[in-house]
């Protein structure tokens, strides 16, 4: 140890002696970064010797670990990590005296981080260790390793399901992913740990396999298999295990007495066991006869007894009859009223004509067929906030008003649309005590005026709505129902760990508002829509401006007021509750990741020799794009590429942007580095709603306009995306095109049957042919299943009217782009057409 030993063996011949302290002396090195000490004569002649010695560790994502070393006697302690020296800077050093023996303890402590452990990655296993020294000579400590922790996403090889007989042993087999440190393995039942301990018939093997040794009934199930470490924890596909029982028979019983028709009974029945969850019948008569003998049989004449019997019958025949003819008549009186009610509906199927088509299939051919009424007028509505006093809640079905205007109403909607001024609205609303923390952002606020027919708000461009069902608002009731998206800036969402905000902040009130049945918020999220990959939470803000969690995504509970249902780039969010809400989603690995939309700008007119691109990389939700699309548009800039699509993952790595391939003889970058770099935490955290980095180019020449170079955007070890640009700067001077920011050209407030695409009344007939159970399936649960809504079964059971339920979120689901024809063909399909008619718009007509 010459290299570093040398500065102490020269300090202790040219030393200055400070202090005496317990019997040994310590020096000060001139010109020496570190001090050392001598040992007292008394412990001259001892070795060092490790009260701790380093241990290995596990880097989890980005942390780093600290190993300690700690000896006595020692004069020094230094580290060393695959053969090579630790800097002395790096070590953190602390010396105390054991009160008992009165011999010096020296500790050290140093980091690893995880780039440091990446460098030999694939060529040896990370160690370290530490080396003592004492005058008398030195010690080496164990070695200790440093892995990088991680646990793969996919099972080697998961559980399958079984039907299994009573008593039968069953093998449940699981091999865990890939992990460092080795993954535990445990065992769930319907979700419930399963532990052997408490329930000898279970048993795991060494390998993680489970083991019934004796199939129950109650052991018929979900099983899953977890794998977990450090790192994260995974959850095997389930596999179901049916334990079924076969009947046996029972005892033949003894023979009955000898019947007047000279035979005789005896039967044994299917009870020992009885068949269960699928198990075989048994097999073989249940009831044997036998001819009497001569002796046995009674001689039977008529008499009363065969007349009675006779005249019973009779009668149940001519009851049987009758019972046929008043179904038959009730039937017939049903489908003329159906007949009437859709020939009289058209006051409530405002842009919408009934027509007939002629079915595809034969057996159609009984679909409802009208011809268009084209003198049907528009509606118009009129009503305020206040509850209308009418306590019949019926109204005029005439080609006049839907409801008689209101003294004194302030607000007045034609054709279902808003005629009056938001600013009016926002600046009204936010004097009120609740409302004065909500922005009075015009741009980004809809309010509208709703009666029980119910109607939609939309905040153009944002991908956000709310959907105002039919008998959402009590009958009797009229509402000024709002909404409007916040900016993050103006509410901080308290986020912990590896939390990110993934949806807007999205506020619908008033809050405390009584509804009948759940509204539905649509609005965009930017997460990878793998719930695998993430815990989501739906956050609401309460009357104190906390924020508290009211759903965890893939656990609801239908007694819930809330219900998620999480597509690609949507969430569809049940509330029969108001208020301001968020979707926040804590990664559970590092696959966990969020979409960033890269989008490129840069100055419409360009007259000096710089020219700057301005990359913005924000939240691919469509409210960010449209106000960083607004921004521009104030500062002159114009979109120069189609926007691209990055995945983030949750990998604690930066992101960096770079440009190449210039012309360099008449461009070239004033960037002095070769990239520029967002740190992780700037993106994940959401602080900012859009970040963005400059590339300052210059044109040696003012006569030069051809742009051509490639613009890369990647994350450190992880996706990247690149623009090729090849554009004239000089030719198209356009600042940020205004259409494109009209893209949703919908009214942002429509009220009763103009807000949807299924007339109110064939929505009520739906909904009562298909509310009903059918034996053969044919009721709402197919409709769920044909709409790819299956796996909210549980939750539309949980509803008075389950097709309600499924008609609400087709409605905001197609609200632009349904086609209610492709509804009516899966009603036909469904066998219910007796319910629907195909329908076709005004324009269409």
């Amino acid at each position: 140890m010459p290299s570093l030993l040398g500065p102490f063996v020269r300090c202790r011949f040219s030393a200055t002696l400070l202090v005496l302290w317990l019997g040994f002396a310590v020096f000060s090195c001139t010109g020496s970064e570190h001090a050392t000490a001598t040992l007292p004569a008394a412990f001259s002649d001892l070795l060092p010797h490790f009260l701790v010695e380093p241990e290995d560790e596990f880097i989890v994502k980005n942390k780093p670990v600290t190993l300690t070393c700690r000896s006595t006697p020692a004069t020094q302690i230094y580290f060393k990590c695959n053969g090579e020296w630790v800097h002395q800077d790096d070590h953190l050093i602390e010396r105390t005296v054991d009160p008992a023996t009165a011999l010096p303890i020296m500790q050290v402590k140093i980091d690893i981080t995880r780039q440091q452990v990446e460098k030999i990655f694939g060529l040896d296993e990370y160690w370290c260790q530490c080396v003592a020294w004492s005058t008398t000579g030195t010690q080496k400590s164990q070695k200790a390793y440093i892995r990088i922790a991680y646990l793969r996403k996919n099972f080697e090889e998961e559980p399958q399901g079984k039907e299994v007989a009573l008593d039968q042993e069953v093998l449940l087999r699981c091999h865990p992913p890939e992990g460092v440190p080795q993954a535990e393995v445990e065992w769930q039942r319907n979700e419930d740990v399963i532990n052997p301990a408490s329930d000898p018939n279970f048993f795991i093997t060494t390998d993680h396999n489970l083991v019934i040794k004796k199939a129950r009934l109650a052991d018929t199930g979900n099983y899953t298999c977890v794998a977990k470490n450090i790192v994260a924890r995974r959850k095997s596909t389930s596999a179901t295990v049916l334990v079924y029982v076969d009947g046996g028979w029972s005892e033949w019983s003894k023979w009955s007495a000898c019947g007047a028709d000279c035979s005789m009974w005896r039967s044994r029945e299917c009870t020992q066991p009885s068949p269960g969850t699928g198990g075989k019948d048994c097999q073989g008569l249940d009831l044997q006869s036998l001819n009497c003998t001569s002796e046995q049989c009674p001689q039977t004449v008529s008499g009363a007894e065969d007349v009675a019997l006779y005249v019973g019958i009779v009668a149940v025949a001519l009851c049987l009859t009758l019972l046929l003819i008043v179904v038959v008549l009730v039937y017939r009186r049903k489908k003329e009223d159906l007949d009437a009610d859709v020939a009289d509906s058209s006051i409530l199927t405002t842009g919408f004509q009934p027509m007939g088509i002629k079915p595809s299939k034969p057996e159609n051919s009984h679909l409802l067929t009208i011809q268009p009424d084209l003198t049907t007028t528009t509606t118009s509505y009129q009503g305020t906030l206040r509850s209308r006093h009418d306590a019949t809640g019926k109204f005029s079905m005439s080609n006049g008003p839907l409801l008689d205007p209101l003294p004194n109403g302030s607000h007045t909607l034609h054709n279902g649309k808003l005629n009056s001024d938001p600013a009016e609205f926002v600046s009204r609303l936010s004097t009120q005590s609740y409302f004065k923390t909500l922005p009075r952002d015009v741009a980004n606020t809809s309010y509208g005026t709703f009666n029980f027919l119910g109607g939609r708000l939309t905040i153009p461009n944002t991908g956000i709505s709310l959907l105002i069902p039919p008998e959402a608002i009590p009958r009797g009731k009229i509402y000024e129902i709002y909404l409007t998206v916040q900016r993050k800036e103006d509410l901080r969402l308290p986020l912990a760990g590896c939390q990110t905000v993934l949806s807007p902040v999205v506020s619908c009130g008033p809050p405390g508002v009584v509804l009948s049945r759940p509204v539905i918020l649509s609005m965009d999220h930017c997460s990878d829509a793998c719930l695998d990959n993430w815990a989501v939470r739906l956050k609401k803000q309460n009357y104190e401006g906390t924020w508290e969690d009211v759903l965890l995504m893939g656990e609801e509970l239908v007694s819930e007021p809330y219900y998620c249902q999480l597509e690609a780039e949507t969430c569809r969010l049940f509330t029969e509750q108001l208020g301001t809400l968020a979707l926040v989603g804590e990664s559970l690995h590092m696959g966990a990741a969020k979409r960033l939309r890269l989008v490129l700008f840069s100055d419409a007119y360009c007259s000096t020799l710089e020219y700057n691109i301005r990359v913005y990389c924000m939240d691919d939700t469509q409210d960010v794009f449209k106000e960083v699309m607004q921004m521009e548009r104030q500062l002159g800039g114009r979109l120069i590429d189609e926007p691209h699509v990055l995945l983030f993952k949750d990998s604690y790595h930066n992101l960096r942007l770079s440009i190449h391939d210039m012309p360099q003889a008449h461009w070239r970058s004033k960037l002095l580095a070769g990239y520029q770099e967002i740190p992780f935490y700037h993106i994940w955290n959401g602080s900012q709603r859009y970040l963005h980095c400059t590339f300052t180019l210059e044109r040696l020449s003012l006569s030069t306009c051809e742009l051509t170079c490639q613009l890369c955007v990647w994350q450190v070890e992880g996706e990247g995306q690149s623009f090729s640009l090849d554009f004239n700067i000089a030719k198209d001077t356009r600042a940020v095109d205004s259409e494109f920011l009209l893209m949703d050209s919908n009214a942002t407030a429509l009220a009763g049957p103009s807000a949807f695409q299924i007339p109110y009344l064939i929505r009520q007939k739906i909904c009562s042919s298909l509310d009903a159970p059918c034996p053969n399936g044919a009721d709402w649960r197919m409709l769920a299943q044909r709409l790819k809504l299956e796996r909210h079964m549980s939750f539309f059971a949980s509803k008075a009217s389950p097709t309600s339920m499924i008609l609400d979120l087709w409605e905001a689901q197609h609200f632009h782009s349904g086609n209610i024809n492709q509804l009516a063909t899966v009603m036909a399909d469904i066998g219910k057409q007796e319910a629907m008619i195909f329908l076709v718009s005004d324009g269409e007509c």
